[in-house]
């Protein structure tokens, strides 16, 4: 037996607490929940012990268990335990945190196994190593996803969010599919390492280039429609109809997973700069008009949600720059804070309603704005000498040094805080404070992750005059926007932007749009 097939087990012990859940699909099922906790802390071990056996015996792929291409193939390099780690890690959390938060639900069996099978499938799909397994994988996580929206079935918005799901993932279900035929005709096999070398040395599909684009923009539009990307972002932020638990589990490697679909496949999707120009154009507005939603929105969980559409735009948009390696480490991070913000949400609303004083809002004015962003780029120059001298950062790529850039103006948002002429001494140090400590873990880690990912992934091609345009545009539009932020408290309740604070908290109306399309008004009874 091949050692590569050890993430395997992984997802066979959730598939065995799955299946204990739905033969005791009812209320307090007995040992289930604590099954479910112990399977997925043996899928997190496996995890562990694939990461110890990449370090030991290097990447590679498992022989195939089928026949024909056709079956199972494990692919253990940097990406997919990265992923397997993150996927069995959030997941552990959610399971342990599920079995509270259900108990007492009249179907808590059933949940806690439709949440493991779940899991299990996308665990499946990180470490997919052939083109079958893989859009097996994919298929199938948005088919027990389904299930999951569908918890409450009587909910009508919960029904409307499930079938705007259902109609967007069968479009990038056949949009993979086709990609994958062409994949396969292209390189004359399945195996997803051996496409991805084929396509770094310039084999292959090249021959025939429309067809290299053509396979590029079906991945992307899987990726788009998997990501919740504008217009079709509307089901994110409907599923708050679904238990909490589901919408920690988004962030397990599920509407991550079109970001997952592009880093897997960089080498194929750089054989067409203008499909990833496409995804620069649309990942960077759907990252600008979730952000600016997200701010408009009363309730915190449908904020969250908003964030995370900015946020899976803001993922895209690194692909299209060619980032792939930065895109990784920002699904990481992402995960990491979004689950944690999804889960501790009822206890935050708690804290802060339990302060019966709160202390003065500092509002910054056009003043402090100006000097936080002055302050921020002198941090951001700061760090690039620094780091340029350590470890060599001057041979950058121009898209990583607008990608810094861009995220920057987080930092500028937060000294703004700390600028604002009513803010005490102490939360001016403490803003200086955090914005250095922000910057140092960023560089740092973003230096790690190139370190960590050459070789698996492909290094980021020198941007063309649409590339430059494109950055110059999307660093300006970011700092348009993250101005606006700052000042959000001065300009979102004066009369003269009352309108378009209704227009953003509707979304634009994009999503009234797509329900029209879809019939979303009458909703149809979903099984």
């Amino acid at each position: 037996m091949s050692p590569h097939l050890l993430p395997l087990l992984a997802p066979v012990a959730l598939l065995l607490a799955a299946a204990a859940g739905f033969r005791r699909p009812g209320r307090r099922p007995g040992s289930v929940p604590r099954l479910a906790e112990a399977a997925a802390l043996a899928a997190f071990i496996v995890a562990l012990a694939s990461a110890g056996l990449l370090a030991v015996a290097g990447a590679g792929t498992s022989p195939l268990l089928g026949a024909h291409g056709i079956g199972l193939s494990v692919r253990l390099d940097a990406v997919s335990v990265a992923m397997l780690l993150l996927v069995s890690f959030v997941g552990w959390t959610v399971v342990r945190y599920t079995r509270t938060y259900m108990d007492g639900e009249d179907r808590q069996g059933a949940f806690t196994g439709w949440l493991c099978a779940t899991l299990a499938s996308v665990l499946l799909l990180v470490q997919a190593g052939n083109l079958v397994h893989f859009v097996l994988a994919w298929i199938t996580t948005s088919l027990l996803l389904h299930r999951l929206l569908l918890f409450y079935p009587d909910r009508p918005t919960a029904r409307r969010a499930a079938r705007k799901k259902a109609v967007t993932a069968r479009i990038g279900d056949a949009a993979l599919i086709g990609a994958a035929l062409l994949l396969t005709a292209g390189y004359g096999g399945s195996d997803i390492a051996t496409i991805a070398g084929m396509a770094r040395a310039g084999q292959g599909m090249t021959v025939a280039p429309w067809i290299a684009t053509l396979t590029a923009a079906l991945i992307a539009l899987a990726a788009l429609l998997k990501s919740a990307q504008f217009p079709t972002h509307g089901w994110v932020t409907e599923v708050m109809e679904t238990p909490t638990p589901v919408s920690a589990l988004l962030h397990a490697g599920v509407i991550n997973g079109g970001g997952f679909l592009l880093i897997r496949f960089a080498d194929v999707m750089l054989l067409a700069p203008g499909v990833l120009s496409v995804l620069v154009m649309i990942g960077g507005f759907t990252a600008l008009f979730g952000g600016l939603v997200m701010l408009t929105q009363p309730a915190v969980k449908t904020s969250l949600a908003w964030s995370t559409v900015a946020q899976m735009g803001f993922m895209v948009l690194q692909c299209g720059l060619g980032l792939f390696p930065l895109a990784l480490l920002h699904i990481l991070a992402h995960s990491l804070y979004k689950a944690h913000a999804f889960l501790a949400a009822g206890g935050a609303v708690e804290g802060v309603a339990a302060i019966r004083r709160p202390g003065p809002v500092a509002i910054p004015g056009g003043s402090a704005v100006g000097r936080a962003f002055l302050a921020a780029l002198a941090i951001y120059g700061a760090f690039y000498l620094l780091f340029g001298a350590l470890f060599g950062w001057h041979a950058k790529p121009p898209q990583a040094v607008a990608l810094g850039a861009i995220l920057i103006f987080g930092v500028a948002y937060l000294l703004a805080q700390g600028l604002a002429d009513a803010a005490p001494a102490f939360l001016t140090k403490r803003t200086a404070l955090y914005a250095v400590a922000a910057s140092t873990a960023y560089f740092s880690l973003q230096t790690v992750a190139e370190w960590a990912l050459t070789g698996p992934l492909p290094e980021t091609p020198a941007p063309g005059p649409l590339e430059w345009a494109l950055m110059v545009l999307v660093v300006v539009s970011f700092a348009v926007v993250a101005v606006a932020q700052a000042m959000f408290p001065l300009w979102a309740y004066h009369p003269a932007a009352a309108g378009l604070r209704v227009h953003l908290s509707n979304g634009l109306y994009a999503n009234a749009v797509f329900d029209r399309l879809l019939g979303g008004w009458s909703v149809r009874k979903i099984s």
